[in-house]
């Protein structure tokens, strides 16, 4: 399709921009349910895997490092393909990763999980890089915000069913088995946790299916092809922008996307561990997840009542930042039950933050939007290695004064949202 008819979000029928929409949507909610399965993952490999805290926790690390090594190659295959056929691109290589899970199930071996982690997470690089820009650009920059939050809604109702439905398949009887496990010889032990593991084959063979099947529909589907030179920003690049790394707002936005999503995925990811570790039973903590993700969906519907009609961007993400802060303090203060509650209400503090960031670290890229969404994709990182961190601080200290972590990623993205995004230069 020839550039003029397809290249500018103003020459968009309504039809095709709420088409568009609709699919990309879809597309989000995809990403949400196959990225916060790790919650439940997290807890279920401990117990069949036989892990500690920080071992377990590299499901996280293969999912999220995949980003930082393929967010650049993705970039450059965007450039070949276009953002549509990088999109379907990806899902073929997701439902190449959900299969790696039947091997691993059938030989119980941890790498073989991770590496089916990492394959997976190497496809929703390729789809993150081409879909969040994409919605930056099909529509007008000053409400990026909320088109990405309604993004998020769909990401993260998913998410918060994603736990649920797999729990159902593989821990319904969490707290039975793990007592069935002590009174168990060794040879019982190991046919029992060959069973438990072999508990993921049905979903994840369900799930290659699926995106296998999306990918072929997202290739047929009629989505417009807009190209980064037609963003919406009308200031003209200056001369003096050779390359990417002279866009303070582009890199410090790096740094504090890798900070956030970094606390995303902990008050995501460890919140059943922690529940668990506090003597909540499994079968009530392994909701506790979701309740993370629905605090989320709660403060993404607010930015989309709000932004940009009664509060800016910018504002949006101080906000939030405040609230990480106040909420991660009480998290590490009070006692159980408010505890687990207020790293769930994580959720809420972290919903605007992603919507927020994109579009004041994309501002006045223009040439240069491609590889700068391919870094902000390499920032998921924080969620490879910050998790390591809280895993590694639980293991010396307790579950609980491992949250101490958060405090200092969130003043740095309060820092991002008050002054470091302004900035033009590094002078």
């Amino acid at each position: 399709m020839a550039q003029n008819e397809t290249g500018s979000t103003q020459n968009l029928s309504k039809r095709t921009y709420i088409l568009s929409i609709s699919i990309i949507g879809l597309l989000f909610f995809i990403f949400g349910f196959v990225t916060w399965l790790n919650g439940i993952l997290i807890p279920y490999l401990q117990i069949a895997c036989e892990l500690t805290n920080y071992q377990a926790l590299f499901v996280a690390f293969a999912f999220y490092i995949s980003y930082t090594v393929m967010a650049l190659p993705s970039s450059w295959i965007l450039k070949k393909t276009g953002f549509k056929n990088g999109m379907t691109i990806g899902l073929f290589v997701m439902a190449i990763g959900t299969l790696m899970f039947i091997p691993a199930a059938r030989t119980r071996i941890y790498e073989l999980f991770l590496l089916g982690l990492f394959i997976m997470g190497t496809g929703l690089a390729l789809l993150q890089t081409a879909s969040n820009p994409y919605v930056t650009i099909i529509g007008p920059r000053e409400s990026a915000a909320k088109r990405i939050s309604i993004m998020g809604i769909s990401n993260k109702v998913a998410g918060a069913l994603a736990p649920l439905i797999l729990a159902y398949f593989i821990l319904q009887d969490g707290d039975a088995f793990v007592e069935k496990l002590k009174l168990m010889n060794e040879t019982a032990k190991v046919a029992a946790l060959d069973e438990l593991a072999s508990r993921v084959i049905t979903p994840y063979l369900i799930m290659t299916a699926v995106l296998f099947l999306l990918g072929i529909m997202i290739r047929f589907a009629p989505l417009p092809d807009i190209e980064e030179e037609q963003d919406n920003d009308e200031e003209t690049a200056p001369a003096t922008k050779k390359n990417i790394f002279q866009f303070p707002n582009l890199i410090l936005g790096v740094a504090a996307l890798f900070f956030y999503v970094g606390a995303e995925v902990i008050a995501g990811d460890t919140i059943i561990r922690y529940g668990i570790s506090m003597g909540i039973p499994i079968d009530t903590a392994k909701i506790f997840t979701s309740l993370t993700l629905f605090s989320m969906i709660i403060g993404y519907i607010l930015g989309i009542i709000f932004i940009p009609r009664f509060i800016s961007q910018e504002k949006a993400l101080s906000v939030s930042a405040i609230l990480g802060i106040a909420f991660s303090l009480v998290t590490i203060f009070t006692p159980p039950m408010i505890s687990v509650t207020f790293v769930a209400l994580l959720g809420l503090a972290n919903a605007l933050v992603w919507p927020a960031i994109w579009p004041l670290a994309l501002k006045g890229l223009h040439g240069f939007i491609k590889t700068g969404s391919a870094m902000l994709i390499m920032a998921i990182a924080g969620g490879a290695f910050l998790p390591l961190v809280w895993g590694k601080l639980a293991d010396i200290f307790t579950e609980q004064s491992a949250y101490w972590v958060l405090i200092p990623l969130y003043v740095f993205i309060l820092m991002y949202s008050t002054r470091w995004h302004k900035l033009t230069n590094w002078k």
